[in-house]
């Protein structure tokens, strides 16, 4: 019997155990806060949970106007509030905490901790949470301006010498640490009061001496090529793409890369409309011609066996070097050549451009490759793929008489091998790359834009033959009657101009007296 009545006992008990829980989940946010119980200095006896909720968040969003200010360098700061990096209630969880003091648990625990509100207050502590993307983003953004970057000593080549400027030591905000320092320092020590933190910077350190510059003296490797062939617009882009690039110093592990050298390609940055190459047809673009200063640098990079860690040929066949010896760049295509200097030294690299339309690349640096040996590169031809026949377009857009005539590219498959001798002898040989350019026909753009049903047949008839050739001479034949006409309308307007003019000048009628000069005294 006294067995039974333990275990009805303990059934009991546990029933009791469960109707609370459930009674305390389903009632929550009506029922009633026990006395004694505080969030920071708000008194929450009394109170729904509702109802301190809402007071406690009342009083979280009394700090939104708090003013934090970040600390960075020369004494520049960085002004926000609160709320402009994300502040929030840390800590919600508290009040359901305190609605089931004295209500979770069971009977015991519930007992004991209502006897420990009479003799004491249970005070809950409010901490802040923040947004840590938005404290990065303001370090990002408003702390960058004022870094002062470190400046590597550099070359500058004058005169056929070589002069030294020292580098300068920088000193800027690091963001991971910084973001790391603010959102640590607001989350477990900020009292919501304004504040000033300080953002965490670091020293850089100049790359280059004088006593390491002033190795660099050596011709590492060199080459040129001729634009003479060139026009003033494709010749003056030539130019300014080699001088964008010289001057430049690079320290071991540094990557270099063309395009962004030369880049942007507008008339601000020196640039002229000349010819390149896209979709198989010449056009005019700005910076036509850039991908001549690309490739000598190339091969000048080739000959200082420096790195190469991205280089494109040509959509078809150029002619101032041999086949799969080109670098090509491209807006358009994404199309880049980049080296990385991977010897243990500086090196610089000269521009040159000549009166006779040469240019040429020098780079310099500290040689430790035997005398005795020697590098060349051979261009390997796989296969020659001859172009279609010849091609006519027309366009209705411009008259009867105009042709543009574009030259046919035979298509390539090369590659391009490095040769290593010693003394003479060789003693390795690794292919390089390998490259395939497009074949286009010879091409012809003629207009046929007419009011002359005669002169229209003729232009078509002579399309229809597929000749360029002919193509090009009944055009021309157009355009020079054309070009006729209008010299001889203009030279009949000139002489019907000169008539009115003379007629006009006889007519004029004779001065009156009142106009005539006074007889002399």
């Amino acid at each position: 019997m006294i067995k039974m009545w333990k275990k009805l006992s303990v059934v009991v008990a546990l029933c009791i155990s469960i109707f609370s829980f459930d009674m305390t989940a389903e009632a929550k946010e009506d029922e009633r806060i026990e006395s004694g119980i505080y969030v920071n200095d708000i008194n929450l006896s009394g109170k729904t949970v509702s109802e301190a909720k809402e007071e406690v968040q009342a009083f979280v969003d009394s700090f939104a106007n708090a003013q934090i200010t970040l600390r960075t360098i020369d004494d520049h700061s960085i002004v926000t509030t609160a709320s402009e990096i994300g502040m929030t209630w840390g800590n919600p969880e508290i009040i359901d905490e305190a609605a089931g003091l004295g209500k979770d648990g069971n009977i015991v625990q519930c007992y004991k901790a209502l006897k420990d509100l009479e003799y004491a207050n249970k005070v809950y502590k409010v901490s802040f949470d923040f947004d840590k993307e938005k404290i990065k983003s303001l370090i990002e953004e408003q702390g960058a301006q004022y870094n002062q970057e470190a400046v590597n000593a550099t070359l500058t080549r004058v005169n056929d010498a070589f002069q030294i400027t020292e580098g300068q030591t920088g000193i800027v905000v690091d963001t991971e640490a910084s973001t790391n320092a603010v959102y640590d320092y607001l989350v477990n020590s900020w009292n919501g009061s304004g504040c000033e933190i300080d953002l965490v910077v670091t020293v850089q350190e100049p790359q280059g001496s004088v006593e390491e510059l002033s190795q660099v003296k050596d011709v590492l490797g060199t080459f040129t090529t001729s634009f003479s062939t060139s026009g003033s617009s494709r010749s003056a882009n030539v130019t300014n793409g080699c001088r964008l690039i010289n001057g430049r110093t690079l320290y071991p592990g540094e990557e270099f890369s063309a395009y962004e050298a030369v880049a942007p390609f507008t008339q601000a940055n020196g640039y002229y409309m000349a010819g390149s190459y896209l979709n198989g047809q010449v056009v005019d673009s700005l910076g036509g011609g850039i991908c001549q200063v690309s490739t000598t640098l190339y091969n000048a990079v080739l000959n200082a066996e420096l790195e190469v860690v991205e280089r494109y040929n040509h959509s078809m066949i150029v002619t101032y070097v041999d086949p799969s010896a080109d670098a090509a760049i491209a807006e358009s295509s994404g199309k880049d050549f980049k080296f990385v200097n991977n010897t243990d030294h500086p090196i610089y690299i000269e521009g040159i451009t000549t009166p006779e339309k040469q240019i040429t690349f020098n780079i310099y640096g500290v040689e430790t490759r035997d005398s005795n040996r020697e590098v060349r590169y051979e261009s390997v031809v796989l296969e020659r793929i001859a172009p279609d026949t010849e091609v006519i377009y027309t366009d209705a857009t411009q008259p009867v008489g105009y042709c543009s005539v574009q030259s046919a590219h035979i298509g390539y498959k090369a590659q391009l091998w490095k040769v290593v001798m010693v003394d003479g002898v060789e003693v390795s040989r690794e292919q390089v790359n390998s490259s395939v350019y497009n074949k286009a026909p010879r091409s012809a753009t003629v207009g046929i834009a007419t009011a002359d049903p005669v002169a229209y047949e003729a232009i078509m008839a002579a399309v229809a033959t597929n000749n360029v050739d002919q193509v090009k001479a009944v055009a021309g034949a157009y355009k020079a009657a054309a070009d006729a006409a209008a010299a001889q309308a203009a030279a009949d307007a000139a002489a019907a101009q000169a008539a009115a003019d003379a007629a006009a000048q006889q007519q004029t009628p004779p001065p009156t007296p009142a106009q005539q000069p006074a007889p002399a005294q």
